[in-house]
């Protein structure tokens, strides 16, 4: 039941998102304020769907239902409860789950802080930040979905599918069943905040982009949409600071480089954005106070957050080999090509 549960509220609000898209855009365009309400509602729905699903896969971690393949790829009997909450980040679909609930997150907050302030660019910011989710459930519900599970099929064999793939099959059985565990580089106390740091900082980013992009569409260039924004990077710049900072500190106790960073790919695909988030940070005080770097502004923050998606794909696509990094998996061609829309 608990997969089945997973699968429907990690469904709906896919669907969710998709019909807010499509109702800020429309709202936008026939300038229907029905419309961009709607999809507001629609967009603030994916938090608590989300949050069902998340709870519910760490339920599942946590009282051992090895029938779903996520569960017996990143957890076992015997492995503490703090790692088994940790283990939602610990694999490639899991932590897509948590991405994408981290940003039903960031746009809920958004949508209910900026909403009287900001009303002119919330129909493109609801767009631009659903886009965003959407794609990332795209790749649960269709590529990596965490609530698959094993099933015995009638020839004795074992297969991976999110339904019963074959008349007679069946859900193996959890209660002789443990899993492989969670992978022993992962078990270290700084992993339990230094993924969760940096996806903060990730996604948060795309909110200030989603501000911009607005300010862009409707022609409102002023300093509206960088004092609407300059909180959230804020925000997004300490997590991405804090998430560098613990990272180097597992790589120090458990990589045995010698020191805290390595030039490693994926950590330098972390560092660009941040470095990039601090111009920004800088430069958003100039253009308040003097009325200057309105391009550059603009400019830095559109930049941060394709380098946020470059960061995202180098680590989950499995073109770079990297002990940050995820093992090559069928989101690398969807992710890749996010990145060339983007």
């Amino acid at each position: 039941m608990i997969a089945e549960i997973g699968i429907v509220t990690t469904g709906l609000a896919f669907a969710a998102a998709m019909y807010a898209i499509v109702a800020a855009l429309g709202g936008a365009y026939l300038h229907r304020d029905s419309l961009v309400v709607s999809a507001r509602n629609a967009a603030l729905m994916t938090f608590p769907l989300l949050t069902i699903s998340g709870l519910l896969l760490i339920y599942a971690m946590l009282n051992h239902k090895f029938s779903i393949a996520y569960v017996w790829q990143t957890s076992s009997r015997d492995t503490p409860d703090f790692y088994l909450i940790t283990g939602l980040w610990g694999s490639q679909s899991g932590s897509l789950l948590f991405w994408s609930w981290l940003m039903s997150a960031f746009t809920f907050a958004a949508l209910l802080l900026n909403w009287k302030s900001e009303r002119r660019l919330m129909p493109w910011v609801i767009a631009v930040t659903m886009i965003t989710l959407g794609f990332f459930l795209v790749l649960n519900n269709f590529f990596e979905n965490p609530f698959e599970r094993y099933w015995n099929m009638p020839d004795g064999s074992v297969q991976a599918s999110l339904f019963a793939p074959a008349d007679g099959a069946t859900v193996i059985n959890e209660a002789t069943t443990d899993g492989q565990g969670l992978n022993p580089l992962l078990r270290h106390f700084g992993m339990i905040f230094h993924p969760p740091m940096l996806y903060l900082g990730f996604v948060g980013f795309v909110i200030p982009f989603a501000f911009a992009f607005a300010a862009l569409a409707t022609g409102q260039l002023g300093t509206g949409w960088l004092k609407a924004t300059r909180a959230w990077a804020l925000v997004a710049w300490l997590f991405l600071s804090l998430g560098l900072l613990l990272g180097g500190w597992w790589a120090y106790d458990v990589l045995g480089w010698g020191g805290y960073w390595g030039w490693d790919p994926v950590e330098n695909a972390a560092l660009l954005p941040w470095l990039t988030g601090t111009a920004f940070l800088h430069s958003s005080v100039v253009q308040e106070k003097r009325g200057m770097l309105k391009f550059w502004n603009m400019l830095l923050i559109i930049i941060t957050f394709l380098l946020v998606v470059l960061g995202t794909f180098a680590t989950r696509s499995g073109v770079v080999s990297s002990v940050h990094a995820f093992a090559e998996s069928e989101v690398g061609r969807p992710m890749f090509a996010f990145l060339g829309l983007a």
